[in-house]
């Protein structure tokens, strides 16, 4: 493909992007294929020719796009937002167009200053403390990582060596093999399944602590905990805290567990990969209170923040201590100047993409403004759902509610609940995902589409009331109240007849009472 032809496709292809974007609405929200539906249109083998640029987009209309579920849809309600935006797919190009890899600073300066820029920008504007920027006087700053469960990962690798090497120094007639079989690490039952997979990746056992009543973890039972293991001779290493939980989007608790990870010398990560982006609006930022306390800190642009995945930002307190567990030096990777900033250091892959472009780009076109403009507007339509649902005496919200998020179900048994969501995905207008709380089967409910507006809300209330009308009339068909007949209650002839009769009738309207209770 020549200058000219690119030119085409490339034209072609953002035209395509705008009325896929466009049309989003006119979509299934969930594709209707069956595992292994593209082998029948695609050819088993590569071309031998090549083939032209029109029938590729043909192709990705014809038979990709049946097979994908339409994440940016406003009717898509599951799971977190994944981000998108026309500044940050034009960030994305042009990183692709360039094609760096900032290995090393003198790789591509611009691709690493950008990012220190960047990621300064980024944590002036969700509050941060001056200590987690790249400019200020202290040790601290900031990186992009391919996503949460990246950033997790490497705090946890950097908590490990961190702990070794201090402990080394204060006792140096430790073992370090020992040490590293002794580590231990926390976090709630309540956090994300990458944080349990970020535990056996670092070799560290993950304790999972109960969260209390609203789905926080508190200081008393880490507290519990760090004292068991230390009696039991073992070495607590790094807790992971979630701000913005997965199942409910519940907040642990951080002016009570940093004060006891910094007496036990634990170091304190916080998950904040989809609540974090509120934090761009001051009134959220109350859910940040004891971030002093806090070692690294991530946030997911790439959910609520408009930049397209992956871009996923990590701040840490000393990046001397977190740099510690990646630093591997060859000479073709050697700077001579320690002001340089090798992003190398700050990851587990060598390379890394341009990705502070489309960062820089949707900051630059949408403004703090605009930022916070789409925050408040996805919390004001999750505001107008929980009212809708509220209404309606046929559900309940068991858990308490934030920012996007609302977990409801039917009351009554697990089983209606259940059947609510069976229907939905069967029906494929919306896309929810079921929850759990306290043993009960949920509905998530989370606006996730910057394309959504009150219309897609109320689309998405009408199908899920509709479909529940149904099921709540199929169990009354299905269980009947009790009907009295005559023929059943003839008037007796004799005296023991009548009293055999109303043995009969009390039996009876204790039944009809008994099962009027359970239903």
């Amino acid at each position: 493909m020549n200058e000219k032809e690119f030119r085409a496709f490339g034209k072609a292809t953002v035209d395509y992007v705008a009325d896929y974007n466009e049309n989003l609405r006119d979509r299934p929200v969930l594709p209707s294929v069956t595992p292994g539906y593209l082998y029948e249109f695609l050819p088993a083998e590569a071309p031998e020719q090549p083939e032209s640029w029109q029938q590729i987009l043909q192709d990705v209309e014809q038979h990709i796009m049946p097979g994908v579920t339409h994440w940016n849809s406003p009717r898509f309600h599951a799971y977190y937002p994944t981000a998108n935006s026309y500044p940050a797919i034009v960030g994305e190009m042009l990183s692709a167009g360039i094609g760096c890899l900032g290995v090393s600073w003198i790789a591509s300066p611009a691709c690493t200053e950008l990012e220190t820029i960047a990621m300064d920008w980024l944590a002036q504007l969700l509050g941060l403390p001056q200590e987690f920027l790249n400019s200020s006087p202290g040790p601290g700053g900031g990186v992009i990582q391919g996503s949460a469960s990246e950033s997790t990962l490497a705090a946890l690798f950097a908590a490990r060596e961190s702990t070794v090497e201090r402990l080394k120094k204060e006792g140096p007639d430790l073992d370090e093999v020992t040490i590293r079989s002794k580590l231990v690490t926390y976090t709630s039952d309540q956090s994300n399944s990458s944080v349990e997979k970020g535990g056996r990746l670092s070799a560290m056992p993950m304790r999972l602590l109960p969260a209390d009543k609203r789905c926080s973890l508190r200081g008393a039972t880490l507290l519990e905990q760090v004292k068991k293991d230390l009696q039991a001779g073992l070495i607590p290493c790094c807790l992971v805290a979630t701000l913005g939980t997965t199942a409910t989007c519940a907040f642990d608790n951080l002016d009570e567990l940093g004060p006891i990870c910094k007496k036990y010398k634990i170091w304190l990560h916080v998950d904040a990969a989809y609540a974090g982006a509120a934090f761009v609006c001051p009134e959220y930022r109350h859910w940040m209170s004891g971030i002093e306390y806090v070692d690294s800190f991530n946030v997911n642009c790439h959910k609520w923040l408009l930049v397209n995945a992956d871009c996923s930002a990590l701040w840490v307190r000393n990046d001397k201590e977190f740099t510690s567990a990646f630093n591997v030096n060859q000479v073709y990777l050697e700077n001579d100047s320690e002001e340089v900033r090798d992003y190398r250091h700050w990851q587990v892959p060598l390379g890394r993409r341009f990705r502070a472009l489309k960062l820089w780009f949707v900051m630059r076109l949408y403004g703090v403004e605009g930022l916070q403009k789409h925050i408040r507007h996805t919390v004001y339509l999750a505001k107008m759902f929980e009212n809708l649902v509220n209404r309606d005496g046929r559900f309940e919200i068991p858990v308490e509610v934030n920012m996007g998020l609302i977990c409801f179900k039917l009351k009554g048994p697990d089983t209606l609940t259940k059947q609510l969501l069976d229907r939905l995905m069967e029906r494929k207008k919306i896309y929810v995902i079921p929850g759990a709380y306290a043993g009960k089967t949920l509905v998530r409910f989370v606006v996730c589409s910057r394309f959504s507006t009150e219309r897609d809300i109320q689309f998405a209330w009408t199908e899920i009331s509709s479909v529940s009308t149904k099921i709540l009339q199929s169990k009354s068909r299905t269980n009947p109240q009790p009907t009295l007949t005559i023929r059943e209650f003839e008037i007796p002839n004799t005296k023991q007849k009548s009293v055999d009769m109303f043995a009969r009738l009390m039996n009876f309207k204790m039944g009809i009472e008994k099962q009027t209770l359970c239903s």
